[in-house]
């Protein structure tokens, strides 16, 4: 039997590396850096490109996927997104917030019409 519900687990954890941490879901494990301005080796990808990234990665396959269940020719999709962060004017006091996110979409190998159907499907998504 098929249910709307989809649980997710990921897992941090420090490593001896101040500052780095490694993140696991399932089999997988990726290494997180803190920025270099907070005293963090910087080396690997931050929590806010994880999250963006996550966001962009998120936009990439459903287009596909709606792509595929439409039988919507398609060559490829590139998701940019920017976030802005800026401390002095949070919208909230108790967290810090991504002030503003721009989500930039390109599909290749589709004409306009179809293109713009595939982003407004992956929206309602």
């Amino acid at each position: 039997m098929s249910t709307s519900l989809r649980t997710y687990e990921t897992h941090a954890r420090t490593t001896p590396v101040f500052g780095r941490v490694l993140v696991s879901s399932r089999n997988h494990h990726i290494v997180v850096d803190g920025p270099v301005g907070n005293g963090c080796p910087g080396e690997a990808l931050t929590p806010p490109e994880i999250f963006l990234g996550a966001v962009a990665s998120c936009g990439a396959e459903l287009i596909s996927v709606i792509a595929r269940d439409e039988k919507v020719p398609l060559g490829g999709v590139e998701v940019t997104v920017t976030g802005s962060v800026d401390r002095s004017r949070q919208p909230r006091t108790d967290v810090t917030l991504f002030n503003s996110v721009h989500v930039d979409i390109t599909l290749s190998g589709t004409d306009g019409a179809k293109a713009a159907a595939l982003v407004e499907g992956f929206k309602r998504r």
